[in-house]
């Protein structure tokens, strides 16, 4: 293997000045695509083809946590109290979840709020109390659902519901807190695989090769998962896998025009106004194609690194297009798919979404 060529589990440390520089002079994107500090994954995917650790831009090893999605602020006070812009009472739904990040409240403009405290049209006499579904769901303790209700952060099919002896029967209602939704059915699984370069992307490979459900642990298998959207052998990072198919079937519908982060690697320099061009968008074989952001993020003696982002889902759209201008894509990584990213998880693992995660992505698209 020469110089600049990467092998699967990242890039083999070459002696370019660029790369012998302090690690503090260097990007957070350039580290991520060296692989450095990478783990072996655990589970079945530890001898899966490209299981070398992936970190996104602004990932640094053991911070507490990413910033939230659509938030100003970070995370709580060391004190505990309330986050910045968070209401009175400073209780965070899903603040105990085990799984996933915080991604603060999802903003929501279409709801009805009422003058004052009333009994919801969506109470329902032989329901269960709305504070009981809340506390069943995760959200927080009985106790903290109430002054939820109370402070008209909790909605009921689209009504800002203020009084806490409403009950609901929670198969036939959307219940949203601080804007994320309730998934209430247990049978519904949302999973985020990070997917490594050489697997097909397919449960069921006829021609043997490493495929998503090589990966998957035995306690997965007898669920009948299916992937949203695809990647090709060659991409790697994220990918949703869930057994949802009205969530499935809104994400990779162009109307909800979900962004997706990409973070590409090609061979520099590259002439000044490449990115405008590709935001303004060219004619491709299928049609007009375009990035809706372009940033350079790193770059190296002959190499460039590049984060795009883009709703649209076509077949190979960012290799197409960067082709189009002239800079083949040398390996291209999914890094965010609406507000769910891969952040430290490693190459070959898949994991449980947690239940924040899994109301921002519902509202993502209108859930």
């Amino acid at each position: 293997m020469t110089a600049g060529e990467f092998r699967a589990n990242g890039y083999k440390p070459r002696d370019e000045s660029a790369e012998n520089r302090p690690e503090k002079f260097r990007s957070a994107a350039s580290r991520a695509f060296d692989g450095k500090g990478a783990g072996k994954p655990s589970g079945s995917g530890a001898s899966k083809p490209g299981a070398g650790q992936f970190k996104p831009e602004g990932y640094k090893a053991g911070a507490k946590s990413a910033k939230p999605y659509g938030t100003k602020g970070g995370g709580a006070s060391r004190s505990g109290g309330p986050q910045s812009g968070q209401r009175k009472s400073g209780d965070r739904a899903f603040r105990n979840e085990r799984f996933g990040q915080n991604l603060g409240a999802v903003k929501r403009t279409n709801t009805r709020r009422p003058a004052k405290p009333v009994i919801s049209e969506h109470h329902d006499p032989e329901g269960i109390r709305l504070q009981k579904v809340m506390a069943q769901a995760g959200v927080a303790s009985r106790r903290v659902c109430e002054d939820m209700i109370r402070e008209g952060r909790v909605e009921v099919d689209g009504e800002v519901v203020t009084e806490v002896g409403v009950r609901v029967d929670p198969q036939n209602v959307a219940i949203h807190v601080d804007g994320m939704r309730l998934q209430l059915d247990e049978n519904l699984k949302y999973y985020v695989f990070n997917k490594p370069s050489g697997v097909v992307c397919t449960m069921d490979d006829p021609e043997g090769r490493p495929c998503i459900s090589d990966f998957l642990k035995s306690t997965n298998k007898h669920e009948r998962l299916f992937h949203v959207g695809r990647l090709d052998t060659n991409t790697e990072g994220l990918l949703l896998l869930t057994n949802d198919g009205e969530l499935a079937n809104r994400l990779t519908h162009p109307s909800y025009e979900v962004p997706k982060t990409y973070l590409v690697k090609v061979r520099g320099p590259m002439a000044h106004g490449v990115g405008a061009q590709m935001r303004e968008g060219m004619e491709l074989e299928d049609g007009f194609a375009n990035v809706d952001s372009f940033k350079l993020v790193d770059s190296t003696p002959g190499h460039l690194l590049v984060e795009v982002v883009l709703h649209s889902g076509r077949n190979r759209i960012v290799r197409r297009l960067f082709d189009a201008v002239g800079h083949p894509v040398e390996r291209l990584v999914r890094t965010q798919v609406g507000p769910i990213r891969v952040n430290d998880q490693r190459q070959g693992s898949i994991r449980v979404l947690g239940r924040g995660e899994v109301g921002h992505l519902l509202a993502s698209v209108g859930l």
